[in-house]
């Protein structure tokens, strides 16, 4: 996959999540379905603070001058809500209530960070041949650290249209 592809799908996914935010008021966007599940901002806080340490993971892993030796793996796992996913306590969402405007700027900086260091990739090609560890997924080349950005904010925004039908 080219990087041109994966910007793409980026931007794809991010305009899908903000359609979904989209007119919801104060009260719709913070309000839980059930005590246990989240609110469409706590989704939304979780997506920016995922991104914001997958950019810091990505970084580490670009440190290593090793070639990995790891075949690419299928990330699509990742779009099955059907099996749950417990998120680690440190991209875990607070209770903190939130406008609309404050949810998009946090998602705006978190893809920001994101696109800056992209951008900083002299050769993309060595995100296909570096890797990092991720807590819950294993080694994963940093391509997928990449590509696993957009497909987590497709599963959430799946999750944010679910917490919409129970309105």
């Amino acid at each position: 996959m080219k990087i041109e592809e994966i910007y793409q799908n980026l931007e794809a996914t991010r305009d899908e999540l903000i359609r979904a935010l989209d007119g919801l008021s104060k009260e719709q966007l913070n309000r839980q379905i059930a005590s246990s599940s989240w609110s469409i901002c706590q989704v939304c806080q979780h997506l920016a603070k995922t991104e914001e340490l997958y950019v810091v993971a990505i970084m580490r892993g670009l440190k290593s001058k090793e070639d990995s030796l790891l075949e690419k793996k299928s990330l699509d796992f990742l779009l099955d809500r059907s099996k749950r996913l417990t998120a680690p306590d440190i991209v875990k969402p607070t209770d903190e209530i939130l406008e609309y405007e404050e949810i998009i700027e946090r998602l705006s900086h978190s893809r920001e960070k994101l696109y800056k260091l992209l951008n900083s990739v002299e050769d993309p090609s060595v995100l296909s041949k570096r890797q990092f560890t991720h807590p819950v997924f294993k080694e994963m080349l940093l391509i997928e650290w990449v590509k696993s950005v957009y497909l987590h904010e497709q599963r959430h925004t799946k999750q944010i249209h679910e917490i919409k039908a129970g309105f």
